[in-house]
């Protein structure tokens, strides 16, 4: 079954421009849709019974602004937003149920900030997941996504 998911799932993808939300009418009066890309997704993966955290950059070059309300993913058996924060010298880890991603902006999804947060992961260090994250528009932004270690990261990150 799940290799079912992952087969409909790159399908999926394969029918999809590979980082930008579909083309829609926009209302009277409305901006026309942001075009959202993510740079440079990954995910880190500790244990089977530990939650993974998924990272990138996503940046809107539209000129409106987007709204990231979800995430699902096959290899996880829920995706999240969350985000970390330091009050006080106490850190804190808690869900979200949106980031805004401002008009020729970008929002960094990075270890002490927002983040993907996958319960119940079936994840392997090396394998390539797919996931997609959801607008409150209703668009869609499919990617894939190397999975790395505790101790090991993409360059740069």
């Amino acid at each position: 079954m799940r290799q079912l998911r992952h087969l409909v799932l790159a399908v999926m993808l394969a029918a999809l421009p590979a980082a930008s939300l579909a083309d829609a009418a926009s209302p009277v009066g409305q901006p026309p849709l942001p075009d959202v890309h993510a740079h440079d997704p990954w995910f880190r993966y500790l244990l089977p019974n530990l939650p993974a955290a998924g990272y990138m950059v996503l940046q809107n070059t539209g000129s409106g602004t987007a709204i990231l309300t979800g995430a699902s993913s096959p290899d996880c058996g829920s995706l999240m937003l969350h985000q970390s924060q330091e009050e006080s010298g106490t850190s804190s880890m808690s869900m979200v149920s949106d980031i805004i991603v401002p008009a020729h902006g970008s929002v960094a999804f990075a270890a002490g900030g927002y983040h993907l947060m996958c319960m119940q992961p079936k994840l392997k260090v090396g394998q390539k997941i797919p996931f997609a994250l959801h607008f409150k528009d209703g668009s869609v932004l499919l990617l894939i996504a190397p999975v790395y270690g505790a101790t090991s990261a993409p360059p740069g990150a």
